[in-house]
This record gives structure tokens, sequence and C-alpha cells, in this order.
């Protein structure tokens, strides 16, 4: 049968469509965070920053080994849970994902991180700060934000140096996060004549803090330094109140520090007590962070935490050793991840041997009238 020459014109073109096709390569980026639960506000800003991250790319549009690379987000919920979290680390290796930005909490991270090196592909947190997750050393294990070493460190020396404390209560919930900071700020706290008069634990479930309170408001602390997430430190203000601690500070690390925490506390006086502190610099004073900032609350309103920029900057990590490997696979592209010197969003990012940042930075904030304000150090 003879074909036309509009009919032949149009096979050649339908052709040509699917070489083009043929030679796109799905390269997939995983994230895991808690997009259910009590820290649903952080999974979900989180995963905010890989998509923005992933958006950007494929419209950029990239080519590796010769081959046009479209980025595919493949998305797991751990709801803050290890076994959830673990769980959700495999089925991303099943799914042959390139590599991951991911978790919110350190006690989801670091057993996950022995999952991701067991299968070969790099995980970045923006988010999950306990030092025992890159203890092991592992190629596979990166962190683009300081640890809690940085973070207990900064607020035991304004506990000691610029607030002049000498009294202070530690609270914490039990998880690898809140648990080792606590660990950390009271060892730094102590050695710089700090004494703590009262530590006491929760969990990362409770609500209800009365008893722990009346016990440490007998012992007369300045300060009580929580380990933990805003998810209890708000109903924690709340009880300080009603117990007419008024004077006394309330200080946490990022798990506390967002803007989250001012509407959990519902309006109590003692929000202005608080002093907290993150991982990397205020967005303010972020190389890029004011245009970041203000691509993402069009493109996600009201949704802004603390920790999406970070994610961010991990999935461009990701994509620029792809890039400068030329190649999509782990194997290949780790040695120069490892190499990272990429100016990013929120700093310039540069790796040590065991997946650490060189040079981290740190912010401390408080509370002025419901917003989260960054405190001037100098």
């Amino acid at each position: 049968m003879k074909m036309s020459r509009k009919l032949l014109i149009a096979a050649a073109v339908a052709g040509m469509g699917s070489a083009v096709m043929a030679q796109e390569q799905i390269v997939k980026i995983g994230h895991i965070g808690p997009v259910s639960g009590p820290q649903a506000h952080f999974g979900k800003d989180d995963e905010n920053g890989v998509r923005m991250a992933i958006e950007d790319l494929n419209a950029k549009g990239m080519e590796i080994a010769g081959k046009k690379v479209k980025f595919q987000l493949v998305a797991e919920d751990d709801a803050a849970d290890p076994k959830q979290g673990t769980a959700a680390s495999q089925k991303l290796c099943d799914d042959k994902v390139a590599g991951a930005v991911t978790f919110v909490n350190s006690g989801v991270a670091i057993p996950s991180s022995k999952v991701f090196h067991d299968c070969g592909i790099p995980m970045i947190t923006g988010a999950a700060t306990n030092p025992e997750l890159t203890k092991p050393g592992w190629d596979t294990t990166y962190r683009v934000i300081a640890n809690d070493n940085a973070l207990g460190a900064a607020l035991a020396n304004y506990t000691a140096h610029v607030l002049k404390l000498k009294n202070v209560a530690i609270i914490d919930d039990r998880t690898a996060y809140g648990q080792g900071l606590a660990s950390v700020y009271k060892k730094d706290a102590e050695k710089l004549g700090v004494k703590v008069v009262a530590s006491e634990f929760t969990n990362d479930k409770a609500t209800d803090f009365m008893a722990i309170l009346t016990s440490i408001k007998a012992k007369k602390p300045e300060a009580i330094f929580y380990g933990g997430m805003y998810g209890q430190a708000g109903p924690m203000l709340r009880q300080m109140a009603q117990l007419g601690m008024n004077d006394v500070k309330l200080f946490g690390g990022d798990g506390i520090c967002v803007l989250e925490l001012a509407k959990v506390a519902a309006g109590a006086k003692t929000l202005e007590n608080v002093v907290c502190a993150d991982g990397g610099a205020s967005i303010a004073k972020m190389p890029g962070g004011i245009e970041w900032k203000k691509r993402y609350d069009a493109k996600y309103p009201g949704q802004f935490q603390v920790y999406s920029p970070y994610f961010y900057d991990g999935v461009m990590l990701l994509a620029d050793a792809m890039k400068r490997a030329n190649s999509w696979d782990p194997k290949v592209y780790i040695p120069f991840l490892q190499k990272a010197d990429y100016q990013g969003v929120t700093s310039r990012i540069q790796f040590e041997k065991n997946g650490e940042m060189k040079n981290p930075t740190y912010t401390l904030s408080k509370f002025v009238n419901g917003d989260k304000v960054a405190i001037d150090l100098k």
C-alpha cells in the first residue's frame, strides 16, 4: 500500500520524536521525611525543597553522557519512626534511586544510613544533626548543616558568656536527636562553669510536663535546656507560664527553632524567653537566601519552616557531582561528591572526609511578637 507524502512526513516526525524520547534518561532522587504525624511541617517543608530543586534542574535541562536527563522525585513518609524510615530507605534502594536527600530525625537517619551504605547509594541530610551519623565515615553519608556539637557549644557559650547564667536545668525527649543535643549542651555548659541543677527526661509524644516543671521550679534554675522538638516545647512554654516561671529562659536546638513553635505555644508569654540554635546562616545571611525564599513562598505559601533550603542544595550537590562525573551511577559519581566545592543557596559547601561540612555556621534566634528573629552576636 502506498503512503501519501504527508503520511510519510508524519511517520518520520513521529520516529524522530521516539528517538528523542529514547535519549531522555530518567534519574530518580529520593526523599524520606515525616510528612505525616506531629512533625509533618518539617517533612513537607523539606520535600518542597527537594521538589523545587528538581523542577529547577528540569527547567534548565541537563545532559549527562550525551543524554538529556530528567530528574524524578521518589518520596516516602517515615512518620519520624526509625522502623518506617529504614523500610522506606530499602524501598528507595529497590527503586534504584541515584541518590537521596533526606531525613529530619537523627533517630531515623542513623539506622537508615546503613541501608543506603549497603546498597551503595549516597544520602545527604539537611536536618539530622546527631554527630553519630557520620562516625562510620561511609562515603555514602553527607550532612549540609552544622551538627549538634556546634549547636550545643554555641548555646552553652551564650548561656555562660552572654547571659552569664549560673544555674540551668535540662530536659530531653530520649530520642537520638534530643538526648544527643542535651548531652553536648550539658558537657559544654559545665565546662564553662554553669551548674546543672536538674536533669529530667520525657518522650517525643508527651504534652503534660507539669510534674517535671514543678520539680525543676523548686531548684530555681535561671534557664531550662530542652532537647527535643517544637511539638513538646510549645506545651512546655504554656505550662511554664501557668507555674509562674516567667523569668526562666528556654534553650533548644533547631527542633524548636521554627515559627510553628509560636503557634503551638498559643500566646504564652514565655515564648519571649526562648533562645534557639539553627545549623547554618539565617535566610537573610545566606548567599542566595532572600531570592530563593521569595520563589519558595510563591510556590508553597505559608509552608516554610527551616530546612528546605538545605534540602534544595542537597539535590543540587548530587546533580553537580553527576555532571562533573559525567554519570548518574553512584559508583562513578560518589568520588566527585566527596570533592564537592559547590556554591549553594545556603553556603559554599565542601566536605570533610567523613561527610561533615567544612566550616559549618550556626544562627541563634529568639521570638519577638511571635516572629523568629536572629540574634546579633557581634
